[in-house]
This record gives structure tokens, sequence and C-alpha cells, in this order.
């Protein structure tokens, strides 16, 4: 009999004693390789605790304290609104970064013929295979997502699941329709047609009409007060580069906290 002490980690002789499919041995043995070098399993257990200690202090729900069926919420048409939202806004991610790949965000073209931007479209449109398919998908996801987060919204109003302790999920969600309607609108002038140039326009005018900040505000979003390469330039930046990444930082802590917190029934 050996006098030394047993290891406790011993992971190898763990692994001897059960009888596991070569599939769950190299599985488990990869785990145990990357816990070793990352404490992913330390990781995990501060999540877990953490879940544990925010859930507690949640007050419970109406299915809760009375112990009643709440799948009814879970699949109620009108509660799926949030989730119907994420995956247009996947679905439009998705194909708005496929037609990245042969958009020209340029203004520039010869006098009296079309901008290099809008004869890109028009390539993807006539000469690229499926590039009408996908920018119809690109399009119609993007209208999909703007209605159910107006209609998803609505429904948190008046079912009060705007209330304690959900109203700081409430003003993130206000963040997230505002920034929907910034990225349909910086789109909308991507291709650079006579619908975006009135539409630019208009935004020009209503930046310039913001009190004491108006031409600070038209010179930072357009370049200026006229429409130029620098409107177009910035459109594109700010729809490919900077809301892609804040509003999916902002959609996972939305979701997040609605995951903590559980889904709020009618008051």
């Amino acid at each position: 009999m050996s006098l030394e002490k047993k290891d406790e980690h011993d992971h190898k002789g763990w692994m001897e004693e059960r009888d596991l499919t070569a599939l769950e041995e190299r599985y488990l043995t990869l785990l145990m390789w990357l816990d070793k070098r990352l404490r992913l399993v330390d990781y995990l257990e501060l999540l877990e605790d953490l879940y544990y200690k925010v859930n507690m202090q949640m007050p419970k729900s109406h299915t809760e304290q009375y112990g009643l069926d709440n799948k009814f919420w879970y699949w109620y048409p009108l509660y799926a609104l949030g989730s119907f939202s994420t995956i247009a806004y996947l679905v439009a991610a998705i194909s708005g970064a496929l037609l990245g790949f042969y958009y020209a965000p340029a203004a520039a073209g010869a006098t009296g013929d079309p901008t290099v931007a809008f004869n890109s479209v028009t390539a993807i449109m006539q000469d690229l295979n499926f590039g009408y398919m996908l920018r119809s998908i690109h399009r119609w996801s993007a209208q999909v997502m703007t209605a159910a987060v107006f209609l998803h919204m609505l429904r948190v109003y008046f079912t009060g699941a705007y209330k304690e302790p959900r109203e700081l999920n409430w003003i993130i969600g206000i963040v997230l329709i505002s920034l929907t309607m910034v990225f349909g609108y910086s789109g909308y002038l991507l291709p650079w047609n006579q619908l975006s140039y009135w539409a630019g326009q208009i935004g020009v005018e209503m930046a310039l009409s913001i009190p004491l900040a108006g031409e600070w505000t038209a010179q930072l979003l357009f370049g200026g007060f006229t429409l130029t390469q620098a409107t177009l330039q910035r459109m594109y930046i700010l729809h490919v580069f900077f809301l892609p990444f804040i509003v999916t930082g902002l959609i996972a802590v939305h979701i997040g906290i609605v995951w903590m917190q559980g889904i709020a029934e009618p008051h």
C-alpha cells in the first residue's frame, strides 16, 4: 500500500475507471488540456455562481408564484418578436457582408454618367449570379427587422414588461431601435441613386435644423451641407464598421439580461 497522498485531480485515473467511448475520451482529453492552460472550469464556475446570485435577487414571475404553466408565454406569437428581429438581423448581417465584396462606396463618375456606387449596385443586381436575390434578401431582412423591433417594443410597453426590475433592458431596447433606424437610413443612402440623394438631402436639412449644434452635426454626419463623396464615405463606414459592432454587443447584453431575469408576463 502506497503512503503517497492520492491526487484529487487524477483525471487520467478518473477516466480509466469509466467506460467511455473513443469520442468521449478524446473530448475529455481536449477539455482537460485546455483547462490546464486556460482555467476554463474556474471561469465557468464563476459564471454559474454569478447566474444563481443574480436569479436569487430577481422577484418571482406570475407563473413561478402561482405554479402556472409558463409555456404559454414562451410560445405566444407576440413573445417571439424579439427572437424574430434577432434572426432578421443575422440574415441582414450575413447578406450585407456578402454584398460588401462587390460594392464600391465611390460617388465619382464621368460627367452625365452614373456614379461608381450606383454602377456597382447595378452590377450586383444584373451581372452577379444570384445577386438580385442576395440584395433582395438583405433589403427585406432589414425591413422585417425594423418592423419586428417596433412591434416588439409595443408588446413590451403594453404588457408592462418595462417595469422594475427590467427598466435597464427597456432603455437598451430604446437605444437598439434608434440604432436600427440609423442602420436603415445609412443603408438607404449607399446605392447613391435619386432616392438616396433626396433622402440624404432631407437628412442634411434635419441636421441643420438642430438648435446650436446643427451645423456641427451636419459636418460630422454628412461631411458638409451638401451631398458629396464625404457623405457616402461616412454612411458606408457607419453602416459597415461602427453600427454592426455596437448593435451586436447591445443585442448580446439585451439577450443576456432577458436570460437572467426571465420573460415578463403581462402585468
